[in-house]
């Protein structure tokens, strides 16, 4: 067939995905109308995640399970918006990497709040300013994000989803040769991921932290001699040259979100529950805690340990388990640990995310 024929038979395709994503959004906007109804939440993860795996099952290809997935993370995006306009609030500014993860779990078609630190993303869901909120909360290199467990201590928001990002770092300028640089603005926990590369490349340059990675590309547009270290999309929203790619020191450098409301996520077929605890002051009591979890069979993905700042010595317990928090099992887990501990709260369950 000819290249004028070939391109007759893309635009008849194309005229008729455009019929059945007009078709499957009448349906959903049907949907929305008996959620509203119900008084049910217009954002689902479970349902966003079975939404996927049904499509990835099915896919045959050539289009990779990627780009299918990132093509109909938009659909759903432009779906959540007619439904109920959609606010999220992010640890900003944007292009950061929390910017990234929004983008990657709502699409670009409901509305953000870009937020100076975690505190004020808490803030804006907890005042319904926003519906959501993205927030990090550990890093495969650098671990947990403390200030984002010490907000659970007091919060009443629930954990309702979580992704996984794969976190890239550039060395970005207004200089042509990383050799002119003579100061680098990032992150401290970016410098903590790039360390060993800066040492062997840039040892004398001085290294200045500030609090994203998008006012250290904002601070290297602007000064001579100047670099950050930031998401080569950053390079492109403020006029910045790259330098070098991929600066980090692991090549598995990932970093998790966690996705906040205040709604809880029901059970699907492979769920997380987050949990914080604190236990009395004896002997043997962490100990005590965590034998309901072996007892009942039930996995510990993650467990951190935060001071209370209430009294010396006295810390809470943050741990990640497998299973939904009404599955018997765990339920039972729970109510074991709560008799054990002096103070027990389930921070949410949700479908577990997946990691890269």
């Amino acid at each position: 067939m000819s290249l004028k024929g070939l391109r007759k038979t893309v635009d008849s395709v194309d005229s008729q995905i455009l019929k059945l994503l007009n078709k499957r959004t009448r349906i959903i906007l049907d949907i929305g109308k008996v959620k509203k109804k119900k008084k049910k939440a217009v954002y689902v993860p479970g349902r966003e995640k079975e939404v996927y795996e049904k499509l990835i099952s099915k896919n045959k290809g050539p289009l990779p399970c990627e780009s299918l997935k990132a093509i109909f993370r938009e659909i759903m995006s432009s779906s959540l918006q007619l439904e109920r306009p959609i606010r999220t609030a992010y640890l900003g500014p944007e292009f950061t990497f929390t910017h990234l993860a929004s983008l990657k779990k709502f699409g670009s078609s409901v509305n953000y709040t870009s937020c100076g630190t975690i505190t004020d993303v808490f803030s804006e869901v907890e005042k319904d300013r926003a519906d959501y909120g993205v927030v990090p909360i550990e890093n495969s290199i650098e671990g947990a994000v403390n200030h984002t467990l010490d907000m659970f201590i007091d919060s009443d928001l629930k954990i309702c989803s979580e992704i996984y990002l794969e976190i890239s770092h550039s060395l970005l300028s207004k200089e042509t040769n990383k050799n002119r640089i003579k100061r680098i603005y990032s992150n401290p926990q970016v410098f903590g991921q790039c360390r060993l590369w800066i040492e062997s490349n840039l040892p004398k340059v001085e290294l200045v932290e500030v609090s994203s990675t998008a006012k250290a590309a904002q601070l290297a547009a602007t000064e001579r001699g100047a670099g950050c270290v930031a998401s080569e999309l950053a390079a492109g929203k403020y006029n910045l040259k790259t330098l070098s790619r991929s600066i980090e020191d692991s090549t598995h450098n990932v970093t998790r979100f966690l996705i906040i409301g205040k709604t809880e996520a029901k059970p699907t077929k492979k769920d997380k529950t987050s949990i914080m605890f604190s236990v009395k002051d004896r002997a043997g009591a962490l100990h005590d805690s965590l034998v309901p979890f072996k007892n009942h069979g039930i996995n510990m993905t993650k467990i951190e340990s935060r001071p209370s700042k209430v009294r010396a010595w006295e810390y809470y317990f943050f741990v990640d388990l497998e299973g939904h928090y009404q599955n018997p099992k765990v339920k039972k887990a729970l109510e074991e640990l709560k008799k054990v501990s002096s103070y027990m709260k389930v921070l949410g369950s949700y479908p577990v995310g997946n990691d890269i």
